[in-house]
């Protein structure tokens, strides 16, 4: 698949790229991609504290007061609720999120997703120089382009000044390649690839 390649700064490039079919040309599943982002978002979610209830305080079990004429209730148990020190009623339970999911599984969904926006929202641009850095011209640029929910990828490391310009656009993220996943892919409408980016992603599979 050849995809021409575009300039940052709205200027056309000389060439194009070839892409690999095995990477950006396979037919998407909505399945395999469902699979992915649940196991993505599911990952990032932390892994809730848990708080000690009656049974999990190390107190005495011995009965610490007379059962009558004492004036008070009858408690038999220092690790009750209402006592400094005591167990909580009701507490926190630990919940673990964390689902696992095959890698072969997980670099098929990848794919797919690469897939899916090269058949519509890939762009290829030589590299993500731009001429003074000002996020007004980035932001000038981009609104040519009818941009709006971006994606940019770069090779091994991210542009700083391209980064540092799209800091404060809304709706436009920037990650290195190794940082590219299935939920940012298909959380946003365009998917902008520099060279480097797609050299990278072709041999991440390939290795």
């Amino acid at each position: 698949m050849k995809v021409k390649v575009q300039k940052i700064d709205g200027g056309s490039a000389s060439g194009d790229v070839e892409l690999n079919d095995a990477v950006f040309g396979i037919e998407p599943r909505a399945d395999i991609l469902h699979r992915v982002v649940t196991w993505q978002l599911e990952n990032r979610r932390a892994t809730a504290r848990p708080v000690r209830e009656r049974s999990d305080v190390a107190r005495t079990g011995k009965k610490y007061g007379k059962q009558k004429g004492g004036g008070v209730a009858r408690h038999g148990d220092r690790k009750a609720p209402i006592f400094i020190g005591g167990g909580k009623a009701h507490g926190a339970r630990k919940r673990d999120f964390e689902q696992s999911l095959n890698k072969k599984i997980r670099q098929l969904g990848l794919k797919m997703a690469l897939s899916s926006k090269a058949r519509d929202g890939l762009v290829v641009v030589d590299s993500l120089d731009i001429q003074d850095g000002k996020t007004k011209a980035l932001a000038a640029e981009f609104g040519k382009a009818g941009w709006k929910r971006v994606l940019v990828i770069d090779g091994e490391t991210v542009n700083e000044g391209f980064a540092r310009a799209a800091g404060n656009l809304p709706g436009v993220n920037v990650l290195p390649a190794v940082g590219a996943n299935v939920y940012d892919i298909l959380n946003h409408d365009t998917l902008v690839l520099t060279r480097d980016a797609v050299e990278k992603l072709e041999a991440r599979f390939n290795g």
